[in-house]
């Protein structure tokens, strides 16, 4: 079964060019990482300083995956680079940094 993820969070002004920069050559075990925690399809869009990601999950157990990824080495230190690039958006929960977006339709 294929579950459908998606989250945003606002770019930091002046941060554009270094984030793409950052995303030309992803770093091989950080996708290494997200491909063990069964994750497939994932993109990020940007629009209007938002910046929009999309995956499909295909494991059987979403938060110990995500954890697995998060503890992860090589994608602890990507993200030193990337997260100084983003701002959680107001309505962001506490601790929350990439805020989910509810699904309202879906066409396969």
């Amino acid at each position: 079964m294929v579950q459908r993820f998606a989250s945003v969070v606002r770019l930091r002004p002046g941060r554009e060019a270094e984030y793409r920069d950052l995303h030309v050559n992803v770093w091989p075990d950080v996708l290494a990482a997200l491909k063990r925690a069964h994750v497939r399809n994932y993109s990020i869009f940007l629009r209007d300083g938002l910046l929009f990601s999309y995956l499909e999950y295909t494991g059987d157990d979403y938060a110990a995956d995500m954890a697995r990824v998060a503890a992860d080495e090589a994608t602890r230190r990507w993200w030193q680079l990337t997260d100084p690039c983003q701002q959680p958006l107001p309505s962001a929960a506490d601790g929350e940094w990439w805020s989910p977006a509810e699904e309202v339709f879906h066409l396969d």
